[in-house]
C-alpha cells in the first residue's frame, strides 16, 4: 500500500440550493482516487469558520472560485507527498497554512473538501469501508434518524417561526423500521396537509412548509399524523425541534420576536415558560437552539429546568468549535453539541470537539447542512463517531435520502451486529 498524495484538484458545483460549492478531488501514488463534496448552511452560528465566497457578481456573488483556486495551488503545493493516513498532521498542515481562526484566508470549504477527500482515499487504498477506516473495528451503531417532517424559520418561507421539526423513530427495532417509520408518517402528513388546504410543498431540507396559524399548530399536525400513520407518540415515534432561535433574535441575546406565527414579542423567562408547557403536552425528546447564541445565561436556565428531561442541544452557540463547547461545559449550558463538519473545517478537529462532549459526559448529534450535495461522508461520519443519532433531512430531494439509504448498507453489511439505539 502507498498513500502518498500525488494529486489535489477542486472544481465548483452547485448543492442543493443551485449554489456553489466546492468539489475536492485527491490521488494517491497507488492510483486510489477519491472526492468530496462541502455542504453549505443557511443558519450559522457568526462563529462558524468562513465559507469563502468570491463576493463577484457571478452566481449573485456566491461563487467559490477563489475557495477552489486555494486547493489548486496554495493546498496543493503544500500536501503533495504527505501519505493520506496521517489525517491530523494534513489537517493540521492546512490549519496552519491558513494561519487565521476561522479559516478565512484559504476558506473553511476549501480545507474541508481535501480534509474529506483524503480519509475517503485513505479509507480506499486501506481497503476498509470509511466508517471503520474513521471509526475502528469494532464500529457498529447505526444512528437513530432524526427526520425533518416539517420546516419554518430560515428554511422555509411560512408562518412558523421554528426552524426544523423531526420526527425521532427512537421505539424502532433497527434503522431499517426507523427509517420506514418516519418515511410513512411523512406520507401521511402530506395527505393531511393536502386535506386541510395547506401547501404541501417542501423547504430546504425537504420537510413541508405549510402556514400554520401558529407554532403550536405545527405540532398538533405532526402528532395527528403519527396516529393516523398507527404509532404510538412518545412510544414509536417522538418529536426534535431544532428552533434556531438567532432567526427570531434580532440581537442575539434575550430578547425574542415571533413575528411569522404572529406570536409576538417575548423574554428569556417567557420562551422558556412556553417551552416547558410543550415539553409536558408534547413527546419531546431532543430541543435544539431554544434560544439564540447570545444569550448564555438563559440556555443555562433552560438546561437547569429541562436538561434531566431532554437533550438540550447547542448549536449556533458552540459552532463544534472546542473553546465554545468548553465554555458550554464550564457553565452547564446544554447537555449536548450538534456537530457540523463545516462549521470547524476539518475532520480532526470536529472530532476533538466530539471526544470533548464525550469525556464531559454530553451527546453530540451529527447534522447535515440546509445546503447539501449527494456526498454521504456525513453517514459514515455519524456511524463511526458513535452519536446515536442524526439528522440528515426529509423522506424526499436526493440529497438527503442518498444519505439515508448509505445507512442502510452499513446496517445491512453489518447483519446482526448492527446497534440502534437512542442511548
Amino acid at each position: 500500500m502507498n498513500s502518498t498524495i500525488t494529486s489535489i484538484s477542486a472544481l465548483e458545483i452547485l448543492d442543493s440550493r443551485g449554489n456553489p460549492t466546492v468539489r475536492t478531488y485527491v490521488t494517491l501514488d497507488d492510483g486510489t482516487k477519491a472526492s468530496a463534496s462541502v455542504p453549505s448552511g443557511a443558519s450559522t452560528g457568526q462563529h462558524e469558520a468562513l465559507e469563502l465566497r468570491d463576493g463577484e457578481k457571478r452566481y449573485a456573488h456566491k461563487g467559490v472560485e477563489k475557495a477552489v483556486s486555494h486547493v489548486n495551488v496554495e493546498i496543493a503545493e503544500t500536501l503533495i507527498g504527505m501519505n493520506a493516513v496521517e489525517q491530523k498532521n494534513i489537517d493540521y498542515t492546512m490549519i496552519e497554512l491558513d494561519g487565521t481562526e476561522t479559516k478565512s484566508k484559504l476558506g473553511a470549504n476549501a480545507i474541508l473538501g481535501v480534509s474529506m477527500a483524503v480519509a475517503k482515499a485513505a479509507a480506499i487504498t486501506s481497503n476498509l469501508p470509511l466508517y471503520r477506516y474513521l471509526g475502528g473495528s469494532n464500529t457498529t451503531r447505526i444512528p437513530v434518524p432524526c427526520m425533518n417532517i416539517l420546516n419554518g424559520g430560515e428554511h422555509a418561507d411560512n408562518s412558523v417561526d421554528f426552524q426544523e421539526f423531526m420526527l425521532v423513530p427512537n421505539g424502532a427495532p433497527n434503522f431499517k423500521e426507523g427509517l420506514r417509520y418516519v418515511a410513512e408518517t411523512f406520507h401521511i402528513l402530506k395527505k393531511i396537509l393536502k386535506g386541510k388546504g395547506l401547501a404541501t410543498s417542501v423547504g430546504d431540507e425537504g420537510g413541508f412548509a405549510p402556514n400554520c396559524s401558529s407554532n403550536e399548530a405545527a405540532m398538533e399536525l405532526i402528532i395527528t399524523a403519527i396516529n393516523e400513520a398507527g404509532y404510538e407518540p412518545g412510544k414509536d415515534l417522538s418529536i426534535a425541534i431544532d428552533s434556531a432561535a438567532n432567526s427570531f433574535s434580532q440581537n442575539l441575546d434575550n430578547k425574542y420576536d415571533l413575528l411569522s406565527s404572529g406570536a409576538g414579542k417575548m423574554t428569556t423567562e417567557e420562551l422558556i415558560d412556553l417551552s416547558g408547557k410543550w415539553l409536558k403536552k408534547y413527546p419531546i425528546v431532543s430541543w435544539e437552539d431554544p434560544l439564540s447564541e447570545g444569550d448564555w445565561d438563559g440556555f443555562s436556565e433552560f438546561t437547569k429546568n429541562f436538561g434531566s428531561q431532554i437533550e438540550v442541544v447547542g448549536d449556533d452557540i458552540f459552532v463544534t468549535n472546542k473553546k465554545y463547547i468548553r465554555k458550554g461545559i464550564e457553565n452547564k449550558t446544554a447537555n449536548s453539541a450538534l456537530i457540523k463538519l463545516n462549521q470547524i473545517g476539518t475532520i480532526t478537529e470536529t472530532i476533538e470537539a466530539i471526544k470533548m462532549c464525550r469525556e464531559a459526559g454530553w451527546r453530540y448529534f451529527l447534522s447535515h447542512r440546509s445546503g447539501e450535495t449527494e456526498d454521504t461522508f456525513l453517514s459514515d461520519f455519524a456511524v463511526a463517531m458513535d452519536g446515536g443519532h442524526l439528522k440528515a433531512g426529509s423522506a424526499c430531494r436526493g440529497e438527503r435520502v442518498a444519505k439515508y439509504n448509505r445507512l442502510l448498507e452499513i446496517e445491512h453489511e453489518l447483519g446482526n451486529r448492527a446497534e440502534y439505539r437512542w442511548k
